[in-house]
Parts: C-alpha cells; structure tokens; sequence
C-alpha cells in the first residue's frame, strides 16, 4: 500500500511541476505587456498557448514514463518538441498557410 501512495504522490508531483512550467511560460508574454506594445496577447491567445504546452509537458511525462530506453526517451521527447514548435510557429506566423494560421 506504501508505494502506491508513493506512486500517485508522485505523479501528482510530477504533474504540478509541469502545470508550474506551463504557467512560469505563460507568465512571460503576461510580463511582457505590462511593458511594451508589441506583445498583444488576449485570453484565447493565453488559452491555446496554455493548453498546448500542457499537452506537450504531459505528453513528455508519459513518454518518460512508459518508455525505458534512454534513446528513445530523447528521440520522442525532441519529436515531440518538434511538433510543438511547428505548431506554434504554425500559430503564430503561418508557415504552412492553414486556416489556422494567425496571419
């Protein structure tokens, strides 16, 4: 029974250092306009960035979880870092031309 108690603690850990992350990141373009014009960031912009990157981190978690070999742990986790940054990039500027690009 004490290890599973240990186990869910520290998933329940693990999980907060990740939404702590999310939020630390978020908190930098919140900072940002507070002191120049060209962050213009509103609350669907914040939401989006918000539930992407907790995807990513909670995605990560998983792999590192399930996954036992190193390599692999480091091929997947730089995939999925990839993919966040063409998603984002994606968002932000349009690179691919979807209709979800932002410009």
């Amino acid at each position: 029974m004490k290890t599973e108690t240990t186990s869910k603690t520290n998933v329940v850990q693990r999980l907060g250092i990740v939404v702590g992350i999310v939020v630390f990141i978020l908190l930098i373009p919140l900072v940002a306009m507070q002191f120049t014009n060209e962050v213009k960031w509103d609350i669907k912009d914040f939401t989006i960035m918000g539930i992407l990157l907790l995807a990513t981190g909670v995605t990560i978690e998983i792999v590192t979880r399930i996954v036992k070999s190193a390599q692999l742990k480091l091929a997947f986790t730089l995939i999925i870092l990839l993919v966040l940054f063409l998603i984002w990039a994606e968002l932000a500027v349009g690179i691919f031309g979807s209709p979800f690009a932002g410009s």
